[in-house]
């Protein structure tokens, strides 16, 4: 399953980037979610989340096998992470991440806690 975005629901409140934040990194800091939401100016209420849609580019581009799917998703082992950032440059969508506060990238790993709190039902998992 993947996360997907539903462009007409979407009211561009980020309340998905602090729900992911708070999720995998304690933190109510939208800079450490694992997508983004885009407002497209000058058209008003426009906007587009970025999603990981677990392509699996980010492993194909790691040059150490450190980031390997398990079920659906992909997910980034740090122990095995060198932290090239190789995975980052290769993600046609923009969501392999990484923040000054780590030396590891980060990506989704299908939590589901930006599908739960969104409060228009602007995400879903779709198979």
């Amino acid at each position: 399953m993947h996360l997907k975005y539903i462009e007409s629901s979407c009211s561009g409140c980020r309340t998905c980037q602090l729900a992911c934040s708070l999720k995998n990194f304690n933190v109510n800091n939208p800079s450490k979610a694992a997508l983004s939401v885009e407002g497209r100016f000058p058209g008003p209420g426009d906007y587009v989340v970025h999603l990981c849609d677990q392509c699996g580019e980010c492993a194909e581009a790691c040059p150490v096998g450190a980031i390997t799917k398990e079920g659906d998703t992909y997910v980034v082992d740090n122990e095995a992470c060198i932290g090239c950032m190789a995975c980052v440059r290769a993600c046609p969508n923009g969501v392999m991440m990484q923040h000054e506060d780590f030396d590891k990238p980060f990506k989704c790993t299908n939590c589901g806690a930006c599908v739960e709190i969104c409060p228009r039902s602007a995400l879903e998992f779709v198979e």
